[in-house]
C-alpha cells in the first residue's frame, strides 16, 4: 500500500470519527432541548384530565369550571361568574362557541388561572384537557432515561409509500380502538436483516411511526415513537433510532397514544434514544 493510499485512509477515518463526534454532540443538544420541553409548564407532563363529554352528559365535569356541550362541529362552553374562566384573556361569562383547540396549549382560547382548558375532538367526539402546571407528574419528574448516541443506530433507509392512505385501527392508551392513517414504509437494515416500519405522513412530507422491539415493556417503555425528516427525491431517509421518543402517555396516564400497528413490532432490542420517564 503505498503511502499516499495510507494517508487518504487515515484522512477518511479521521473524518469519520469526527462526524460521529457532532453528531453526538448534537444528540446530547437534541436530548436536553427535548427534556426542556417536557417538563415545561405546559408540556406533557401538566396534563391533568382528558373529559370526554359522553361521559358526562349533564355537561358538568368534575374539578372543570362551567358547562359544556357539543353542538355538531362546536363546543358550547356556558360560565357564570363564580366559575372564575377566561377567554381569549379576558373575564368570561355568557355562552361561547368553541372549535378545537390546535396550537399552543398555552395559546388555547379558555383558562382558569394558570389551567388551560383544550378543547379537542376526535372521530367526532369531544373532549376537554385539562393542563395544569402545578401537576403532580410534573412535580415528581427528574429525567427522561435515555441511551448514549450510537452511530450504530442512524441509518440510512428508504420510503415505500403506498398508492393511497390507509387506516387501520388500532387500540389506543386509554383502551379504545381508533383509526390511524398510514401512508408508506420505511425499510432498513440492521447488522445486514432488513426491517420495514408502517409510517403516517405528516402535513410537512415529515414521517411518524409508532414502534415496539424487544426492550419494550422491559429495559424500555412498552413503545416507543419515531419522527424521520422528510424522504429526498429519490426515497432516501434517515432512521436515526437514536432519536426514538417516549409517547405523551409516557408522561402522562390521560393521553391516548395509539399503540403499533400490527407489524411495528420489531424482533430485535433497540438499544437507543428514550428509554423511561425517571421521577424524584
Amino acid at each position: 500500500m503505498s503511502t499516499d493510499t495510507q494517508q487518504a485512509q487515515q484522512a477518511e477515518q479521521a473524518q469519520q470519527v469526527e462526524q460521529v463526534r457532532q453528531a453526538g454532540e448534537e444528540w446530547i443538544r437534541w436530548h436536553e432541548e427535548r427534556t426542556a420541553r417536557v417538563s415545561a409548564p405546559y408540556g406533557p407532563l401538566s396534563l391533568t384530565g382528558t373529559h370526554w363529554l359522553s361521559d358526562h352528559p349533564e355537561g358538568r365535569i368534575p374539578a372543570v369550571p362551567g358547562q359544556w356541550r357539543e353542538d355538531g362541529d362546536e363546543l358550547v362552553l356556558t360560565a357564570a361568574p363564580e366559575d372564575g374562566l377566561t377567554v381569549d384573556g379576558e373575564p368570561f361569562t355568557g355562552e361561547v362557541r368553541l372549535t378545537a383547540d390546535r396550537g399552543a396549549i398555552e395559546a388555547s382560547r379558555v383558562a382558569h388561572g394558570e389551567r388551560r382548558l383544550v378543547a379537542l375532538n376526535r372521530e367526532g367526539l369531544w373532549a376537554v384537557r385539562d393542563f395544569d402546571p402545578d401537576s403532580a407528574a410534573r412535580k415528581s419528574f427528574r429525567a427522561i432515561e435515555a441511551t448514549s448516541y450510537d452511530a450504530r443506530w442512524a441509518l440510512t433507509g428508504t420510503f415505500r409509500p403506498y398508492g393511497t392512505t390507509r387506516s387501520v385501527r388500532v387500540e389506543n392508551a386509554d383502551g379504545v380502538e381508533r383509526g390511524l392513517g398510514l401512508g408508506g414504509e420505511i425499510a432498513f437494515e440492521v447488522d445486514g436483516t432488513e426491517h420495514t416500519l408502517q409510517v403516517a405522513v405528516e402535513q410537512d412530507g415529515s414521517l411518524w411511526a409508532v414502534f415496539a422491539d424487544a426492550t419494550s415493556g422491559r429495559s424500555s417503555y412498552r413503545f416507543r415513537f419515531l419522527r424521520p425528516a422528510a424522504p429526498t427525491e429519490d426515497g432516501s431517509v434517515t432512521v436515526d433510532l437514536n432519536r426514538a421518543v417516549l409517547p405523551p402517555c409516557a408522561f402522562a396516564d390521560h393521553f391516548i397514544c395509539p399503540f403499533p400497528p400490527p407489524g411495528n413490532t420489531l424482533p430485535i432490542a433497540v438499544e437507543a434514544g428514550e428509554r423511561n420517564r425517571i421521577d424524584n
